[in-house]
């Protein structure tokens, strides 16, 4: 039985990663270099996309399992982004089912 890799996508359009709305820079190449360093893409899938669509919320990311869709919002330091990258390795580690750190699940949201 082949099992779903989870696939994380992060936004950089036109509200998400856009310093003069106000918003932090999406770290981008860190983001990269950090699922490269980590072999990390034969288990979590990362695409840099356009808009997702939650547009009230600063830096969204959104990712998929088997299990369905999660979407984080308002990621607003390089605190977030760096549990995210540890999250991912979790993941990797221990399957699509390792649940959130509390830092990401807190900024959980269903969108409208």
């Amino acid at each position: 039985m082949n099992i779903m890799p989870t696939q994380l996508y992060v936004c950089n359009a036109c509200c998400c990663g856009v310093e003069r709305k106000g918003n932090m820079a999406v770290p981008l190449e860190e983001l990269k270099e950090a699922w490269v360093e980590h072999g990390l893409a034969p288990d979590v899938k990362l695409t840099v996309s356009s808009c997702l669509g939650p547009c009230s919320m600063a830096n969204v990311c959104m990712f998929t399992n088997e299990s369905g869709r999660t979407w984080i919002g308002n990621l607003t330091t390089q605190e977030h982004y760096d549990v995210l990258v540890e999250w991912a390795q979790q993941v990797a580690q221990n399957g699509p089912d390792h649940p959130l750190p509390p830092m990401l699940d807190a900024l959980r949201f269903t969108p409208v």
